[in-house]
């Protein structure tokens, strides 16, 4: 770990989401590090540095999103030129983590590619992680340097005690969120139901059986990320088809693959609550998308590891 004590800070952005990180800015009074992202033409990965940052803590912002494999070099190239140019701390901002669903051997000879990428971000240079919601918060074990692992539930938790829904119901679209929706669950005094589901194979599930009492309900579907959105809108058709009177969906990762927004088009939900940890194409905006901003807890979050304060005490 280098020296930390540090005079001031900067922030830069490679091309995954430029507009978050100037919010990010903007909220921290400050303008984007003068920088350069761009391809030659055999599509290898070019970053210019345009000022100094010799000495100075440098935040890059930088979501692994799509195109995950562009984004993510982009993000290992501005560690790599940052730390030739004897940066001080290096902070690696990824709202969200690319590769996060190959967190472990789910049979014989498959890679652990998470782990792969965080040991490709620190022989990168980078001396802190801070991201948002993994998919396992084991991931944070894959690093020997500080991960700061902050949370999006209080930011959807917010949004719905501002809505102030009558016979709210919190729902889990599999078992692996039960976690999740219990937290979500408590603070907005309602009761939790889980979908038991089966995947016979990726990118593809099947309802068996919802467990708890929906029928005349307002039930709102949470999980970490929406994806192809086949689980969640599976998990909202057959909540309207057992009883509930409505049924919303949220989550923290807007990844909005493939069929996706057909599917969430079709869906029964009056409302698709998502934070912006990625950008959504005007293309793939619709009506009953809502998005909410993560620039302000990542920038009180950057603010407090500037300044050596607890970050834990954002979510006290």
């Amino acid at each position: 770990m280098r020296n930390a004590a540090f005079s001031d800070y900067k922030i830069f952005s490679g091309n995954a989401h430029l507009k978050l990180a100037e919010e990010i800015a903007s909220i921290m009074g400050k303008t984007l590090g003068k920088s350069n992202v761009a391809k030659f033409s055999d599509g290898e990965i070019s970053v210019n540095i345009w000022e100094s940052v010799r000495g100075v803590d440098n935040y890059i912002v930088q979501p692994t999103c799509n195109p995950v494999n562009d984004n993510l070099m982009e993000l290992l190239i501005m560690i790599d030129a940052m730390k030739r140019a004897s940066a001080g701390r290096i902070n690696a901002v990824i709202p969200y983590y690319g590769y996060a669903r190959q967190d472990r051997k789910a049979k014989a000879r498959d890679p652990i590619t998470a782990k792969l990428v965080a040991d490709l971000i620190m022989a990168a240079g980078a001396d802190r992680v801070i991201t948002m919601d993994l998919h396992a918060s084991q991931i944070q074990g894959y690093f020997s340097i500080p991960v700061d692992h902050l949370v999006g539930m209080p930011i959807l938790i917010k949004y719905f005690q501002q809505k102030a829904m009558n016979d709210l119901v919190i729902v889990s679209p599999d078992h692996g969120s039960v976690t999740r929706a219990r937290s979500m669950a408590e603070p907005l005094n309602a009761p939790i139901a889980i979908v038991d589901k089966r995947r016979p194979e990726p990118n593809k599930c099947e309802i068996m059986n919802i467990i708890g009492e929906i029928e005349g309900r307002n039930c709102v579907l949470v999980d970490d990320m929406i994806d192809t959105a086949g689980t969640i809108c599976n998990a909202g058709k057959a909540l309207m088809e057992m009883g509930a009177k409505s049924v919303s969906a949220c989550a923290t990762h807007p990844v909005l693959s493939g069929p996706a927004i057909e599917r969430l088009k079709d869906s029964p939900f009056q409302e698709i609550v998502l934070l912006n940890t990625i950008p959504i194409p005007e293309e793939k905006m619709f009506s009953r998308i809502k998005t909410l901003s993560v620039a302000p807890l990542f920038a009180e979050a950057m603010v407090r590891i500037h300044t050596n304060d607890s970050v834990s005490k954002l979510f006290d």
